[in-house]
């Protein structure tokens, strides 16, 4: 009887842990994905000027292709990380594309605990799927060229998708081609998209523009780009409405969400 009573409770001992475990590798329902459908304890870091709340993220353009993202959570991302993000403690995760050295580095601080890279070093695409603090991070794969004359890298970029503060924003990195609708089923909806301009070593401004019509973001924040912006912005004066900011830095929220697109321009190159 002891023996059956110690077996019980053994068993119902393992029972717990496995629901435990597989409460933890439980899949993150996403957000994004899940509107596009319908469509058709906090840290804190004492070098920030003003904290943020709960529905709040802050963009801070570095350069280049490089935003630091921080989440309420004390959560800092670094995009197209090429071994600088700006000021400011480490980032906590870096994600990176294969196009140019300008775009990553194959010696990242060791004490950045996220490196991402948007391919696959042994082959094949990336797939990254993971939740660091308030932050859900997730890619979807693309081609990119080679030096080659008519050369191709397959799943050489990716695109990065970052949901927090109840916002999805896209980081579209080194887009060399527009969209499948494979692809776009994949990205879902979002409400803020990173974009390369430069219109001749990635998209030209057709391609940018077709882009931009499919993914529908509220907001648009160009990166990538050499000179002024007059010609891209005509692109898109007849949709969205332009501002240009005398700050590298921005705070978002649903609640500041747009009703009318918006090309946001924040000072950089």
């Amino acid at each position: 009887m002891l023996r059956h009573h110690l077996g019980s409770l053994i068993m119902g001992i393992i029972a717990v842990l496995l629901f435990a475990v597989s409460a933890q590798a439980a899949p993150v329902t996403s957000k994004c994905l899940a509107v596009a459908e319908n469509l058709s304890p906090v840290m804190r870091v004492n070098y920030r000027v003003a904290e943020l709340a709960n529905n709040e993220v802050r963009i801070t353009f570095v350069s280049h292709s490089t935003f630091l993202i921080e989440s309420p959570a004390g959560i800092r991302i670094a995009t197209d990380y090429a071994g600088y993000h700006g000021k400011g403690p480490v980032p906590d995760v870096v994600t990176m594309n294969h196009a140019h050295d300008s775009h990553y580095t194959d010696t990242p601080d060791p004490t950045i605990k996220h490196p991402l890279r948007g391919w696959n070093p042994k082959g094949g695409w990336a797939e990254h799927n993971l939740t660091v603090g308030d932050v859900y991070i997730r890619n979807v794969p693309t081609n990119i060229r080679t030096w080659d004359e008519g050369g191709t890298e397959k799943f050489g970029n990716s695109i990065f998708i970052f949901e927090v503060s109840g916002l999805c924003i896209g980081h579209l990195g080194h887009l060399h081609h527009e969209l499948t609708s494979q692809q776009l089923g994949q990205i879902g909806q979002l409400d803020v998209v990173m974009v390369a301009i430069d219109g001749v070593f990635t998209l030209d401004f057709d391609g940018v523009v077709n882009v931009l019509k499919e993914l529908r973001p509220r907001i648009v924040i160009p990166m990538h780009f050499f000179g002024d912006l007059d010609e891209f912005e005509a692109r898109l004066r007849d949709t969205h409405d332009i501002e240009v900011s005398k700050s590298k830095t921005v705070v978002l929220s649903p609640a500041t969400m747009p009703r009318k697109r918006k090309l946001l321009v924040l000072p950089g190159y």
